[in-house]
């Protein structure tokens, strides 16, 4: 091969060479320079806005007792002389529970009696001599203050007569009082006083309970007042003494009860509200441990994850994905939480909307975002 033949390929093999690097040059300039001019992508997890659904009932615990109960004592001192009844024992209104001895009722009962037959008598006799009086008067033997005179003494001696039957009723009822009858039927739940034991007056006995009904009493926070109406029911569960387990895991038994009684209005601020809530259930005794449920009234609020929320000195906000593929910040205000679920209220979000939960920490507003599964 001739010289000029070598120096012809060389030159050849030159040009070639410059064309292949500038045509792998050209494209790769340009996808640097497209890469450059995309926008940087957040990557986030994101999760729709949905409407709150019924929160767990709040429980408040209380203690069942009768509808109808009473301290029953006696209204005279004495001595507790007998007594009928026991514990759990029923009785029947007006059966006589328990006798007491007080050594000076019968005696003033008795002079109450002989009072009122005395003064009784006075005043026949001046009725007689009032009737012998006038007749003297008409006849002109009796002077006229004479006359008034006796019949000033009659009225007296009336006025006697009903003052000392008052006194007699009185001592009556007294007499009556040292024997302790049952206001109504039901049964015996304690005995405080033992036969021969000195009772006071108005010193309780004995506790008796109706079996007519039961009810049980919880006291609320002022907040859930304005939810609950009188009338209205309300769950009611049992509840083991010492277990973990509440509403029907703990034994089984649930019933419905209907609110008797709210309170509205207290001395201090803060304080808890008394709730008393009708049984008309069979499963429960008087004593039984029970939980009453109130509903709590959620509204339209709307539910996201609490990891969505987050805490800026602008307060509480999220971070909502717009249809452009970017995030923009929003104020919320939370009401309450549901186990890992913050409720928003008065939110400008809407069922549907999409709120940054993952990633939180690398957004600013405005920024786009990738959506990762």
């Amino acid at each position: 091969m001739s010289t000029a033949t070598v120096k012809a390929n060389a030159l050849i093999l030159a040009l070639l060479t410059s064309v292949v690097l500038l045509s792998g040059c050209g494209p790769a300039g340009s996808a640097d320079a497209a890469i450059s001019e995309q926008p940087h992508l957040v990557p986030v997890r994101a999760v729709e806005v949905t409407g709150s659904v019924a929160a767990e009932p709040l429980r408040f615990a209380g203690s069942v007792r009768a509808r109808d109960r009473a301290s029953l004592t006696f209204q005279v001192g004495g001595v507790l002389r007998s007594r009928q009844v026991e514990i759990g024992q029923r009785v029947q209104a007006g059966e006589v529970l328990a006798a007491l001895y007080n050594p000076e009722l019968v005696p003033a009962r008795d002079a109450a009696r002989a009072r009122l037959n005395e003064i009784k008598a006075q005043a026949e006799q001046a009725r007689r001599e009032q009737q012998r009086g006038e007749q003297l008067f008409e006849r002109g033997v009796l002077s006229t203050q004479e006359l008034e005179q006796q019949s000033a003494r009659l009225a007296a001696l009336d006025a006697g007569v009903g003052s000392a039957r008052a006194a007699l009723r009185q001592s009556e009822q007294l007499s009556a009082e040292s024997q302790l009858r049952a206001p109504f039927s039901g049964r015996v739940e304690a005995l405080l006083v033992e036969p021969g034991e000195f009772v006071a007056p108005g010193q309780a006995v004995m506790r008796l309970a109706s079996s007519n009904g039961l009810e049980v009493e919880v006291r609320v926070p002022a907040h859930l007042i304005g939810d609950l109406v009188v009338g209205q029911t309300l769950p009611v569960w049992s509840s083991l003494t010492g277990s973990s387990l509440t509403g029907p895991q703990a034994d089984g038994r649930q019933a419905v009860g209907r609110l008797l009684e709210l309170g509205q209005g207290a001395s201090q601020a803060g304080v808890l509200y008394p709730m008393v809530v009708s049984l008309d259930s069979t499963q429960f005794r008087s004593g039984d441990a029970v939980e009453v449920g109130i509903e709590r009234n959620m509204g339209d609020a709307l539910r996201v994850p609490l990891s969505a929320v987050m805490r800026s000195a602008g307060g509480l906000a999220v971070f909502q994905v717009t249809e452009e593929g970017k995030v923009k910040r929003v104020a919320v205000s939370v009401s309450a939480m549901q186990g890992e679920q913050a409720i928003l209220s008065n939110s400008p979000l809407k069922q549907g909307d999409q709120v940054v939960y993952a990633g939180l920490t690398r957004l600013a507003d405005g920024d786009a975002v990738e959506l990762l599964p």
